[in-house]
């Protein structure tokens, strides 16, 4: 074994006094590689929930690198808004999609799956274990199950629908997508803009529903997948995300959202913790309503995950207080 790292000819894992012990052979490997060449670790779960911590700790006892499926932690000077994995952890173990791209850049779920699925694919011939961790679902949907292919939306048409938003409202987009697909619009999250201007781009351009290029047939991988969302109780989970933002707040919240001003237009800024401190900065919020309102939210969209995550019956659900919490991760594989 080489640097620390797992290969499939000399290396098992087997959980001993909460330790994992290396073995030379497969004989006593309690990993389903066994039967399977390939094992996909995601570890998931509500915001705040102690994911980063928990996930370093399991890469660093596998000896793997960590896949990051964090839609917003993918751009470039938005580490404090997003609670991105910081220069210290990522110096402890490698990460992908971290600060590689652009505000400006445009960036969706089918690139994700493209690129996530090249580098487990390169990954494969040295690790029989290979972590993903992150909390936007769709983007590990996207890898785990598959995305339906979309058409690509001209910048153009993206722009122009924007310009409406600004102009319209998204009340009167809302009524358009109505009209163009009924039957997306019956099940929509229709205050959630971008699902709205998505939904339009697609009839819009192709001149048909949105529904009919979702058709939500799950593909075939060529991997095991063993999928955990940790959870906490909700008090525990609320008081986390609350001591986050105040966390965020003196790590110069406020002046990162500033140094992005050239962006605040950009798709990637449109989120939680940068639409509130916007807010304040036009002088519409003071700093304790901004605060209040970035702690509310953010336990929305930390209900929206758990939501999300309860559809799927494979996931396994660990309580990410306990202290056995990471060996009883190891023993699902």
């Amino acid at each position: 074994m080489d640097n620390g790292q797992w290969t499939m000819d000399n290396v098992c894992a087997k959980l001993n006094d909460s330790q994992l012990t290396l073995r030379a052979t497969r004989e006593h490997c309690p990993l389903s590689i066994v039967h399977c060449p390939l094992c996909l670790l995601i570890l998931t779960g509500p915001t705040a929930v102690g994911k980063t911590d928990l996930c370093l700790s399991l890469a660093e006892r596998l000896g793997v690198p960590i896949i990051n499926a964090d839609s917003r932690q993918i751009y470039r000077g938005m580490a404090i808004g997003t609670a991105a994995p910081t220069e210290e952890q990522m110096a402890r173990v490698p990460h992908y999609f971290v600060g590689t791209h652009s505000p400006d850049q445009y960036y969706n779920a089918s690139q994700y799956e493209r690129e996530a699925l090249e580098i487990i694919d390169r990954l494969s011939s040295a690790h029989p274990v290979v972590l993903m961790t992150g909390g936007s679902q769709m983007y590990i949907d996207a890898v785990a199950y598959g995305i339906d292919p979309m058409p690509d939306i001209p910048e153009a048409l993206r722009q122009q629908l924007k310009d409406e938003l600004s102009s319209r409202g998204l009340s009167a987009l809302v009524a358009e997508l109505h009209k163009l697909d009924p039957a997306y619009a019956a099940s929509a999250d229709l205050q959630n803009p971008r699902r709205v201007l998505h939904a339009l781009e697609i009839c819009r351009l192709t001149g048909q529903t949105y529904s009919s290029f979702r058709q939500g047939q799950r593909r075939q991988r060529p991997f095991h997948i063993v999928k955990v969302a940790l959870t906490r109780q909700r008090d525990e989970l609320y008081e986390r995300i609350n001591q986050r933002v105040h966390q965020m707040i003196a790590d110069g919240l406020e002046q990162e959202a500033r140094a992005l001003m050239p962006y605040r237009h950009c798709n990637a800024l449109c989120t939680v913790g940068y639409r509130e401190m916007y807010d304040h900065i036009d002088g519409r919020l003071t700093l304790s309503d901004t605060i209040a309102k970035i702690q509310s939210n953010t336990r929305q969209y930390a209900r929206k995950q758990l939501t999300w995550l309860r559809r799927d019956p494979a996931t396994h659900w660990i309580d990410a207080s306990q202290s056995d919490a990471l060996d009883k991760i190891l023993a699902l594989l």
